[in-house]
């Protein structure tokens, strides 16, 4: 007589491929959670002292404007005056912006914003991912702004730029 397993039903077969799949997403959940955690960690592309802030945080903070903050005011280019409501809106969604008060943009913030972005993007403005130019007349030196935070720079060759840009860009606030 031959002993032979009788093929598990139908039920069975769902259950066992159910509990595979089930500890499959487990699984990769699980991974992806612990990738996440060490991305959030990861201070590697900003020394801890840029910018000379507290607690290495570059520039310095500034009163929150969300009640001053209208959504839909989108930036088509840069190398002009920007309306508060571009200002605030760029800002609220992660781009950095620096303010000069030459006619042109100076050159080394032309650089700074290809290293860090590329060339100006409306698409990448919408997204919070632009490092944006703006003329604003009379202002001294450069001002790096980004959502509650500021940084005044003397010329546009101040490496703390690059380092306030590199560590706010992307990074919402409104």
């Amino acid at each position: 007589m031959e002993s032979s397993t009788p093929p598990p039903a139908p039920h069975r077969r769902l259950r066992r491929a159910g509990l595979a799949l089930l500890t499959l997403l487990i699984a990769l959940g699980g991974f992806v959670l612990v990738l996440l955690f060490f991305e959030s960690r990861d201070s590697s592309q900003v020394p801890q002292s840029a910018g000379g802030a507290p607690g290495g945080v570059p520039g310095q903070a500034v009163r929150n404007q969300a009640r001053a903050h209208r959504p839909g005011a989108p930036i088509r280019r840069d190398g002009v005056p920007l309306t508060r409501d571009q200002l605030l809106h760029a800002l609220a969604l992660g781009d950095v912006v620096m303010v000069y008060g030459t006619s042109a943009p100076p050159q080394q913030l032309r650089a700074l914003q290809q290293t860090v972005s590329g060339p100006f993007d409306p698409v990448l403005a919408a997204s919070g991912a632009a490092v944006i130019l703006a003329r604003r007349a009379g202002t001294d030196g450069v001002v790096a702004l980004a959502w509650r935070r500021m940084l005044h720079a003397r010329s546009a060759a101040d490496p703390a730029l690059q380092d306030f840009a590199d560590y706010w860009l992307g990074r919402a606030g409104g």
